[in-house]
């Protein structure tokens, strides 16, 4: 499950994107790996800012980047064709490409060839591991906590690093299960899962979080969202395989309607916490979940002590902000579940 090696620094590329949601992967390499992040690239029109010096490919090596990587994750995950004249540029400059997008690098004409006259190397991250098998359904030992959300990118995958970090911090014997090329690009390994062939996704998430010692945590980042109309298969086949113990729902406290679908509202959390209970326990018949995490970076500081509140009082469960809350509140329930 490990990545090909990626030569460091990076100039994280934000091509003309103007939702700072379609950079999660620039913002999510610079805040859990920046000292990896040099420089960040941007095409005219470009409104995201990750607070990165501006350079170009040949600015950017000099000051001894090695790796251009894509740091957007548009829908669909095609590689726009008005990005290949700096990627080109950046091959020219000395530095290798690394995307994360579902079409290859190397299917870009230009780009393979360039690659190939300047001796640079085209590194694709969504790409699962050959020989992945159909899923068992076997319990398994080791124990299991899974993000799921109200949509995608919600907090599934900073919730998980942040709950990763401070089990390691307690002393527990944890392991951060990437599943998206965010994560994968942060962790080093893992499985791009929404690249997997449906009839194999819960068995790609079996061998993603294999039997382990009785006391060890996998924390498994989450993709998609039961609710949303097209990538709802990837969390379905997510909860199957990986047999969660512990649940964490993340949710966005600012979004009312699924992000790109404005026909497709969010439904309550407490509607949201029983269908995924649902699914889960299909073959986890003891799953629970444990919080809720919420990303209030939207709310005034009085509107999100007032929000958090409002969904204890109505889950009966922690609340927080990784952010800004910490997520010890979360991991206190772990305790009953031992």
């Amino acid at each position: 499950m490990s990545v090909t090696r990626i030569k460091g620094p990076y100039l994280l590329f934000l091509g003309a994107v103007r939702n700072p949601l379609d950079a999660k992967t620039g913002r999510g390499l610079k805040d859990w790996r920046p000292e990896l992040c040099l420089a960040q690239s941007r095409l005219p029109g470009c409104t995201v800012d990750l607070g990165l010096p501006d350079m170009t490919p040949a600015q950017a090596y000099a000051a001894g980047a090695r790796s251009l990587v894509i740091g957007v994750a548009p829908l669909g995950g095609d590689v726009s064709p008005d990005w290949v004249d700096t990627l080109v540029e950046a091959l020219e400059a000395g530095l290798d490409l690394v995307s994360g997008m579902h079409n290859r690098l190397g299917n870009v004409e230009e780009l393979r060839q360039a690659a190939e006259q300047n001796g640079r190397t085209l590194v694709d991250i969504r790409v699962p591991p050959a020989g992945i098998p159909l899923a068992t359904g076997k319990r398994r030992s080791g124990r299991r906590m899974l993000m799921v959300g109200t949509d995608c990118c919600v907090g599934k995958k900073y919730s998980a690093l942040a709950l990763h970090r401070a089990l390691e911090q307690q002393g527990a014997s944890t392991t951060f299960r990437a599943t998206g090329q965010t994560g994968i690009l942060i962790a080093g390994e893992g499985i791009p899962m929404d690249a997997v062939v449906s009839d194999f996704l819960a068995g790609a998430a079996e061998i993603l979080s294999p039997a382990n010692r009785s006391d060890h945590w996998d924390v498994i980042e989450g993709q998609g969202s039961l609710f949303h109309p097209a990538y709802a298969a990837v969390t379905l086949g997510l909860l199957h395989g990986s047999q969660p113990d512990a649940l964490v729902l993340c949710h966005d406290a600012g979004r009312e309607y699924i992000d790109d679908y404005p026909g497709f509202p969010i439904p309550p959390l407490d509607y949201c916490m029983q269908q995924y209970l649902e699914a889960a326990r299909v073959t986890n018949r003891e799953t629970r979940f444990i919080g809720i995490s919420v990303n209030t970076s939207g709310l005034r500081p009085v509107e999100r002590v007032a929000y958090l509140e409002q969904v204890r009082t109505t889950t009966g469960l922690p609340c927080a902000d990784p952010i800004i809350d910490g997520v010890d509140s979360l991991l206190a329930n772990l305790e009953h579940l031992t």
